[in-house]
């Protein structure tokens, strides 16, 4: 039976893994290399900015162990969604890295780079020919978006990566891409059913999530032409039912998983033990799509943050919170216009953690039960300076506004840090959710060659 050995190291490049964990893969036997290196979860200020969202370092280290068993064992290394958001920058930066690893190693590869940065004249032009489609509640693409959009990615799917490895590449970089295509590319050129290859990809895509307890691993998957069968490499099991309930991650459908060029359906699976450590599943159907689509998604910048941070314990205030927060807001409102920043030019957020911190107003819980509340004042303004401007006014106003009651005659507030305001840097928002009918899979995604 023909079967296909893959091992992911983490669930993100820079997330960690043991480096036990990968030789022990190793010594089983690998086909391939790989690991997702990017999220939307993170939200839109790294694909705006152009940065990572892990540390270098970090990502580094996590690097040159993989780079080093390539290597070493003669086969492919592939990193999907390079840098944390896979736009230009971000592809830069990894295929920058590999090559210092190279050097500092004595490390010889040829290494293909897949770009998926996208021009917007071609997103301007798909728009006149009616080749897109909003995903969920977006509105329908406009030029305008477009022409605000700091910048935008298309989402790879397995075709270019096969493409790159037909072409002779041992090392493939891939900017923005969907998290199980990389991982699938290899199983389908391996003349493996896309049905199981995409599921392997499911399963790759975050590292040792589907394996118990939870926790930093490497995943190793071996795609059959009956099923695919997951094992973690550490001292971790994956049950049928760890793996069932990772097949139901990241998706509105718990079985109908939506890629480019087709559709995943789970709702036959079957899980079966084939160890304390190891799961068979089988029973995956894939459909093909009539119409091949890719997703896109784009940052457009808002302005810039500042926040602030305090607590308070004073009973007398935490009773009467609301009313004490609509004051502040007041004074803040007023002093502001003596500044003439327009109402318009910022928004200011206090979120109350230990009374609705992480839901707001959807918070069913009306009683505040803490003893102590923690603030985080929250400016995003049109530039830094109103941003700045603004949360100072917010943060002093909380330390000395009074209200019914007040024993307190100094500070309402505990601010833990000096200096207390601190800028955050530009504030983002994700402008497209979207999908493009390309010409053909590779249209969005050119491929670029070296040799390392």
């Amino acid at each position: 039976m023909r079967e296909y050995r893959m091992v992911s190291v983490a669930g993100i490049l820079g997330y960690g893994y043991p480096e036990s964990s990968l030789n022990a893969a190793l010594e089983r036997g690998v086909d391939m290399i790989g690991c997702d290196g990017g999220s939307t979860d993170p939200g839109p200020y790294y694909l705006g900015s152009g940065k990572p969202f892990v540390s270098l370092r970090a990502m580094k280290r996590d690097l040159r162990l993989m780079l080093r068993a390539a290597v070493a064992q003669k086969v492919p290394m592939v990193v999907g969604t390079c840098g944390g958001a896979g736009g230009e920058p971000h592809l830069q930066l990894v295929a920058q890295m590999v090559r210092d690893i190279a050097r500092e190693d004595g490390l010889h590869f040829p290494m293909a780079l897949i770009h998926a940065e996208q021009e917007k004249d071609l997103i301007r032009r798909r728009i006149r020919e009616g080749r897109t489609q909003p995903l969920g509640r977006m509105a329908p693409l406009d030029e305008g978006t477009v022409d605000r959009a700091t910048r935008i990615v298309g989402m790879c799917g397995p075709e270019p990566y096969m493409r790159a490895l037909d072409q002779g590449a041992q090392v493939v970089l891939g900017g923005r891409s969907s998290d199980p295509a990389p991982f699938a590319a290899h199983a389908m050129r391996a003349q493996l059913p896309p049905a199981q290859a995409w599921y392997a990809g499911k399963m790759l895509e975050c590292g040792a999530a589907p394996a118990l307890p939870k926790g930093p691993d490497c995943l190793y998957v071996t795609v059959r032409e009956d099923g695919v069968v997951c094992e973690p490499m550490g001292d971790r099991a994956c049950t049928p039912m760890s793996v069932a309930n990772h097949s139901l991650h990241e998706n509105p459908s718990p079985i109908r998983h939506v890629e480019p060029g087709g559709v995943l359906d789970t709702s036959d699976c079957r899980f079966e033990a084939l160890s304390p450590k190891a799961t068979l599943v089988t029973g995956m159907r894939w459909t093909p799509a009539e119409t091949y689509t890719v997703k896109i998604e784009a940052a457009e910048r808002l302005g810039h943050r500042a926040i602030s941070f305090a607590g308070t314990r004073d009973p007398v205030l935490i009773s009467q919170l609301d009313h004490f927060l609509g004051l502040v807001r007041g004074l803040v409102a007023g002093k502001v216009r003596d500044l003439d920043i327009a109402p318009d030019d910022y928004v200011l957020t206090i979120h109350s953690y230990g009374a609705n911190g992480v839901m707001s107003a959807r918070e069913p819980v009306r009683e505040i039960r803490s003893h102590e509340i923690g603030f985080l004042i929250d400016v995003v303004g049109k530039d830094a300076e109103i941003a700045g401007a603004v949360v100072a006014l917010a943060r002093t106003s909380m330390l000395h506004s009074d209200f019914p009651g007040r024993l307190c005659k100094e500070g309402n507030m505990a601010i833990p840090f000096s200096p207390s305001d601190l800028s955050a840097g530009e504030v983002f928002r994700f402008s497209m959710s979207h999908v493009v009918m390309p010409d053909d899979p590779y249209e969005m995604f050119p491929i670029e060659h070296e040799r390392v």
